[in-house]
């Protein structure tokens, strides 16, 4: 999705070479995601050429957050604490995140 929000359009190729800087990866794991992401209406697609062109169909922020409640849902249960409380023991954030995430705790108060 990154990458498509980025490009503002991207064919599998294209998202599996971006992804391929980071990481192995196989071209038929993007393409199923991809199709994965389109049937679920995250991604739109249109015909180019011999590919696909796939375009967003919602701004990455609605999408993200459609995304974390559906896993906070099937992992945790619908609870986002214990979803916080790993990531702060298992020490995935940085002190300016903690100072940032207990300064939102205090304002949502």
């Amino acid at each position: 999705m990154k990458v498509v929000w980025s490009r503002g359009h991207a064919t599998v190729r294209d998202v599996y070479e971006d992804m391929l800087e980071d990481r192995k990866i196989a071209y038929t794991t993007v393409m199923t995601m991809m199709n994965v992401l389109e049937k679920k209406g995250h991604l739109k697609k249109k015909a180019e050429g011999r590919s696909f062109l796939y375009r967003p169909t919602r701004p990455q922020r609605q999408v993200v957050g459609s995304m974390v409640r559906e896993f906070v849902g099937r992992v945790f249960g619908g609870a986002a604490g214990p979803l916080l409380a790993h990531l702060v023991d298992e020490e995935h954030l940085t002190a300016a995140e903690l100072d940032a995430l207990a300064k939102r705790i205090k304002e949502k108060r």
